[in-house]
């Protein structure tokens, strides 16, 4: 059974982080730059503070005032999710699938000794998901010819 670990080592472990006072807009376009659907964002020392994803300004957006000013000058700080669960990298595929469907999450940060070390996304984990049934499909098939 595919972990977290194994995601890693195959997409890498590269994660875009902003911090706290970073602008809204300036966030927005390094997510539409890297296509990607979220930040985490970490203090000076590295500390995971919060994760800002689309998901988190379009609520925003859709729940501001009449006439209430364009959160794109905002630090992110204001609109993030600043409660973030994460997983370590030796946890199941079903587990970060169980976390991920249950709370509604789409990106979830992958921690070692309190620091970030990468971000995976539910389209990581439905990709090893596929995988590893691609894979018990492709044994059965071949038990199935070699008893045949």
């Amino acid at each position: 059974m595919e972990n977290v670990k194994d995601i890693l080592n195959q997409k890498g472990n590269q994660v875009w982080a902003v911090n706290p006072h970073t602008k809204v807009l300036e966030a927005l376009k390094l997510m539409a730059e890297k296509n990607i659907g979220a930040v985490l964002v970490v203090n000076d020392k590295e500390e995971l503070k919060g994760i800002f994803s689309e998901r988190d300004y379009a609520r925003y957006t859709a729940h501001a005032k009449e006439g209430e000013e364009c959160p794109w000058s905002y630090p992110v700080s204001q609109l993030m999710t600043s409660e973030v669960l994460y997983v370590t990298e030796d946890k199941s595929v079903d587990h970060c699938m169980g976390i991920m469907t249950s709370k509604r999450l789409r990106h979830i940060p992958v921690m070692q000794n309190k620091k970030v070390i990468g971000l995976i996304s539910i389209g990581d984990i439905v990709k090893a998901e596929l995988g590893e049934k691609d894979f018990i499909i492709d044994q059965m098939e071949h038990y199935v010819w070699d008893n045949a």
